[in-house]
């Protein structure tokens, strides 16, 4: 009995701090931010509980637009990020020696230890008007002068790729790690072809991992701040723009709660559509033993 009190007692510390971190950091500011968006601001200190601030929202076309936006730039940026990374993620997984794989998968990872800012200032150093893609062009010929590269959709999708892609690499490793071999021996046996063992056995086995990096990517797409900005400048129409923009120009915290609230609504719903097309269930990729 006392080994069963000491053990449930043991269970209890260990997930206390993430149960406590998970209360104060996610749901409680959800709930406030919640809260906040259902006020009607009529005046100094008058409120007033009602879904004005919601109706503003869909009766002004940029905001909406913005974010449809940011959702389709979200999924081609996901959808990018899986063709460039799936093949990456089968390499390590499959095809490299056991004893290089773990540093093939830390190479992957060392991009993470920079922060979001020093990444997209990166880019610009690559891609400005005196940077080095634009020297190489004018020395190689190909232009007369300096070569803007920045501020358009192409870098913005480019740079949120290249953030996001080690994100998607890591569950489809994990996954692929653990398909035995003998199943795409037991394919090429029956006369299967590469593509026929890729698409009946690969991709099968490989779905919930596929489906795991794509939420992940997905939301830190959609939920991105510097890069857009940085990259798209004044051209960009990014949704995460528009909630700081009520927030901390206009001072307007009711709007920018509920951009917020319909930017995590829109989101949860496109991951619950992703996931009812494919089949798979949250238990099933992100909770994957």
């Amino acid at each position: 009995m006392a080994k069963s009190d000491a053990g449930k007692l043991s269970l209890i510390l260990l997930f206390a701090p993430f149960a406590l971190w998970i209360l104060l950091l996610i749901i409680l500011p959800q709930i406030g931010i919640g809260y906040l968006s259902l006020q009607e601001k009529h005046g100094p200190n008058n409120y007033t509980f009602g879904f004005k601030n919601y109706l503003d929202f869909f009766r002004e076309p940029i905001y909406w637009n913005t974010l449809l936006r940011t959702a389709w730039i979200s999924v081609l940026v996901t959808v990018l990020a899986l063709l460039l990374g799936f093949p990456v993620a089968y390499y390590i997984a499959k095809i490299a020696q056991k004893r290089s794989r773990a540093a093939l998968f830390l190479m992957c990872l060392i991009p993470l230890w920079v922060s979001d800012l020093v990444r997209a200032f990166g880019w610009i150093l690559l891609l400005r008007e005196t940077g080095l893609v634009s020297g190489l062009l004018q020395s190689a010929g190909l232009t007369s002068g300096p070569v803007e590269l920045l501020y358009n959709d192409v870098t913005v999708v480019i740079g949120m790729v290249y953030t996001v892609v080690l994100f998607m690499i890591v569950p489809l490793v994990s996954t692929l790690d653990g398909m035995d071999n003998s199943m795409l021996e037991a394919g090429y046996n029956l006369g299967g072809s590469r593509i026929t063992v890729f698409r009946r056995i690969v991709i099968p086995y490989a779905m919930p991992g596929i489906v795991a990096g794509c939420i992940i990517t997905f939301m830190l797409a959609a939920g991105s701040y510097l890069t857009p900005i940085l990259l798209g400048g004044k051209n960009s129409m990014w949704f995460t723009e528009q909630i700081y923009e009520q927030f901390v120009t206009r001072f307007n915290w009711e709007s920018g709660a509920t951009f917020g609230v319909l930017l995590l609504v829109f989101t949860s719903a496109a991951v619950w559509l992703g996931l009812r097309l494919t089949g798979q269930s949250l238990a099933s990729t992100v909770a994957k033993e």
